[in-house]
């Protein structure tokens, strides 16, 4: 082939059609197991943070849009005996040092933290990335078995309780906000229960 500005162009259209069907068939064949493993993940999380139940969580869950709140946050009820023992919320915070996290926090019927699930970040490796151990009893800035109702927690840098990640505050905040925010929807999803 002749070297000229047609032929290049022609050749790079060609190239660019090929990839981009090939990028949409790989996509077509994977959306189904991606969509999948997320959900397997979701299903996880809220079976390792909440209270023992009978009942499946995940097909009774309901949105509910904390008070002063635009976006509705995923909780998942759990039952024992047809009762309400406590419940995962899917939530969220826009403040991360990287942006968006999404995690799941496990409560019992008391509002206590039973445990959380970190789902999706894009924070710092070794800094923020850390919150899936930090707040737990085996990191320093332990949450569970807190109850977030009786007073908001904040960074200890902020006046708080709770003992920030070293060197990743904003990521603790984040952290924080996304557990005061679902608290308030667990709240409301009671407060909806005993009407």
């Amino acid at each position: 082939m002749k070297s000229s500005l047609v032929n290049m162009v022609l050749s790079l259209g060609i190239i660019t059609v090929v990839a981009a069907g090939l990028l949409s068939w790989i996509y077509t064949i994977t959306e189904a197991p991606i969509e999948q493993a997320k959900l397997d993940k979701q299903i996880e999380a809220v079976r390792a943070v909440t209270p023992e139940f009978d009942n499946d969580p995940v097909a009774d869950a309901v949105e509910i849009t904390p008070a002063g709140e635009d976006k509705a946050l995923k909780v998942f009820p759990a039952r024992k005996n047809g009762e309400l023992v406590g419940a995962a919320v899917e939530s969220y915070s826009a403040a991360g040092f990287s942006g968006d996290i999404k995690l799941i926090y496990g409560f019992d019927l008391n509002g206590t933290i039973t445990g959380y699930a970190v789902m999706e970040h894009a924070e710092t490796p070794g800094l923020g990335a850390k919150m899936d151990k930090w707040f737990t009893p085996e990191g320093k800035g332990n949450v569970i078995g807190l109850n977030p109702t009786e007073s908001a927690l904040t960074v200890s840098k902020d006046g708080g309780q709770v003992d920030a990640i070293t060197a990743a505050t904003i990521t603790s905040r984040a952290f924080l906000d996304a557990l005061n925010r679902a608290s308030t929807a667990f709240s409301q999803l009671k407060a909806d229960e005993s009407n």
